[in-house]
């Protein structure tokens, strides 16, 4: 019978639940240890990662940034929803970056940022959209997870320091922390077997987050329902 079934068990398309599951459409993270233990040795490119944070400022993004460049060559764009700080321009581009390719959306209420986001994960040009938002609806969530399914996009949703709710929806959920001068990756949730120990990378250089005003990426751009994911429009001048 193990004769019979092994050519069966070897298809792509069949998960066992001790393995990690097949991920076609995975983006390397640049990182060989995270990407080790993630399914598909990557970002997953058609569905919906949670990230919650220790605290903000301790190189979440900078882990983010090898993936983002990779795709900003690829010709697809990075759309950011109501980030908690304005972009640090000299950063991305020295770390690679393709500005032209970035899309900062600042949104008045809540309700206006889920649907930017929603916008974002189903637009066949974005590659990649991160979200900054407080929302544990199951209902909601699901609706994401099937628009980055749909757009074939990686979308990531972070949970602020505080913000502990749990997407269930999210195929893949990260925990990060700070020790011993390193970013801490737990894998709180993956299709695959759990992970005991936390992947450690080392990370430097400037962070691509900053607040000061005169020295960040701008302009910022803004939508809302009452608009199309295109037509964002400008809602500041340029920076100094």
């Amino acid at each position: 019978m193990t004769t019979v079934l092994a050519p069966l068990l070897a298809h792509p398309a069949i998960w066992r639940g001790n393995d990690l599951a097949p991920e076609p459409a995975a983006l390397p993270s640049g990182f060989a240890d995270l990407d080790a233990v993630l399914p598909g040795r990557g970002w997953p490119q058609d569905a919906l990662t949670e990230i919650l944070l220790e605290r903000e400022g301790i190189g979440e993004l900078r882990l983010m940034l090898p993936a983002l460049v990779q795709l900003a060559a690829q010709r697809r764009d990075i759309v950011w929803i109501a980030p908690p700080h304005r972009p640090y321009a000299p950063a991305l581009a020295a770390a690679g970056l393709d500005l032209a390719r970035l899309y900062v959306v600042t949104c008045a209420t809540p309700q206006d940022a889920l649907w930017a986001f929603e916008q974002a994960l189903r637009a066949p040009e974005c590659g990649a959209a991160f979200a900054w938002l407080a929302t544990h609806d199951d209902r909601v969530l699901r609706r994401l997870q099937v628009a980055a399914r749909d757009g074939h996009t990686w979308g990531a949703l972070w949970q602020r320091p505080g913000q502990h709710g749990s997407a269930t929806t999210a195929p893949l959920r990260l925990a990060l922390t700070r020790e011993d001068g390193q970013l801490a990756i737990h894998v709180l949730k993956r299709r695959g077997v759990a992970l005991a120990q936390p992947v450690r990378v080392a990370l430097d250089g400037e962070m691509p987050l900053r607040t000061h005003p005169n020295r960040d990426l701008s302009p910022p751009w803004h939508c809302g329902p009452a608009s199309s994911f295109r037509r964002c429009r400008s809602t500041s001048s340029h920076a100094r």
